[in-house]
């Protein structure tokens, strides 16, 4: 008889399916490696069975101990399964903007549950990172994994992941395409598929509001470039120490929406019920392809969760409509804006060493009431009419100063398939104008007349 002894020792060995018809029209092979085939329905059981062999090693996790780790949701059920399995307890931090699910399904396997606020810096003492430390310094006999700079991360993945992949092609993988949160599952991967082959090209696919693409073309870690995003699992808003930015060749970024319809789409013409970052990694890899593949490509993508965590969001029509992604009377977003100046739309900009009297004259002259403040590059602040108004009448010789020394808060940035309910609400008192930057990197911004204009035609 062939009988497992727990239920972690089926992680691993997930089954690679052909992709049939989401590119159908361009050549090349199409696989994924279909990760929800692991029992806790994720990737992360790899290595959240990893990091606690490895912690049980050094001695640093004993008999009774507790598991306390920060987690979007599928490293928990992974470290939870794996709890279980060995008599141990689990907490987990979570950011309130994880699905229901997800908390739901921890509970249920015996997990006691943190919520923390989203939208904190991450050394915030309130952030899921920083309650996830502190409850692990309280708390004897307990270890913190932290997925995010724990190296048995990313060596699960080189010694499960990346042979599994390469034994299924039987070495003719090309491209390897996957998600990049934590950067285990990719870079992991990618170390043991490049030892094999050195030309085989990593995909990293990222999200608007994170800093991992922009980071990888320009290695300058920008703040700027940091703003809330829907998709759960994948993006940061810090560098994790598993993210090896050489194992990555490119990255792509995908919006909310585009990852939300092709999970809808794999689900509905491939049969793949998988959940919200298996349908950003899709997304991406198929721009990429689009470009790029021959027929001799054989690409890889890693899908990393299954449906059932999202049932209450992308597979949740009202839940869809309501955040824009399917056709309601405000469903008109930034991009479609954007597309209706028929590239009429020269964003202007001032350097921090301008003179205001400088800046005055270029509102003037083109009509603007507001304009973005950049300094080698980086967009750092901001200046508007009324802004400036209210700090000559304090002081009448600001127009001597520079732009650098009264600027405002930079803009926001946000994605360019947000909805014009999501960019009226941002468009208020404090914030006159918003940046979008598009896929061919270029910025273009959108005011409150915009938004406006909009509404009412």
């Amino acid at each position: 008889m062939k009988i497992f002894n727990s239920i972690i020792e089926t992680i691993g060995n997930t089954p690679m399916v052909r992709l049939n018809k989401i590119f159908k029209n361009l050549p090349g092979t199409y696989l994924a490696k279909v990760e929800y085939f692991n029992p806790g329905n994720s990737t992360k059981d790899r290595m959240a069975l990893k990091m606690v062999e490895d912690a049980e090693k050094a001695g640093l996790l004993k008999p009774g101990g507790t598991i306390i780790e920060g987690t979007s949701g599928n490293t928990g059920m992974g470290l939870a399964l794996t709890a279980a399995a060995k008599g141990y307890k689990c907490i987990f931090t979570m950011a309130d903007k994880q699905s229901q699910e997800k908390i739901n399904i921890l509970r249920a396997v015996g997990a006691e549950v943190v919520i923390c606020p989203t939208n904190v810096e991450p050394d915030d003492p309130r952030s899921y990172y920083s309650v996830a430390r502190k409850l692990s310094q309280e708390i004897p006999n307990s270890i913190y994994p932290n997925q995010y700079d724990n190296p048995s991360n990313a060596q699960a993945h080189y010694e499960t992941t990346g042979p599994e992949i390469w034994q299924q092609t039987e070495g003719k993988i090309t491209h390897y395409v996957a998600t990049v949160g934590t950067g285990g599952s990719m870079c992991g991967t990618a170390r043991f598929l490049k030892e094999q082959n050195k030309n085989i090209v990593t995909v990293g696919i990222d999200t608007y509001g994170s800093v991992f693409k922009k980071y990888k073309e320009t290695g300058i870690f920008d703040e700027n470039e940091i703003y809330p995003y829907l998709t759960e699992g994948f993006g940061e808003d810090i560098l994790p120490k598993n993210v090896d930015f050489d194992l990555i060749d490119l990255f792509i970024k995908v919006t909310d929406k585009d990852g939300a319809l092709m999970a809808r789409k794999l689900a509905r013409e491939e049969g793949l019920f998988v959940g919200w970052s298996s349908g950003s990694a899709v997304h991406g890899a198929l721009e990429y392809a689009r470009e790029h593949l021959t027929e001799k490509g054989v690409m890889v993508i890693l899908l990393p969760d299954h449906g059932t965590r999202y049932l209450a969001k992308i597979y949740n029509d009202q839940w869809m409509k309501d955040h824009g992604f399917l056709e309601t009377s405000f469903a008109t977003t930034a991009r479609q804006l954007i597309e209706a100046r028929n590239g009429k739309d020269t964003l202007f900009t001032v350097s921090v060493s301008d003179k205001v009297s400088e800046a005055i004259l270029l509102m003037n002259r083109e009509g603007i009431d507001q304009i973005p403040v950049t300094d080698q590059g980086h967009f750092v602040g901001s200046i508007s009419s009324s802004g400036l108004l209210e700090k000559i009448m304090d002081d009448p010789h600001i127009a001597r100063k520079t732009v650098g020394e009264v600027m405002d808060k930079p803009m926001l940035f946000v994605a360019p398939d947000s909805t014009l309910d999501v960019l009226s609400s941002l468009l208020n008192k404090e914030n006159k104008a918003v940046l979008v930057r598009d896929e061919k990197q270029q910025v273009h911004i959108i005011t409150q007349h915009d938004v406006l204009k909009a509404i009412t035609n």
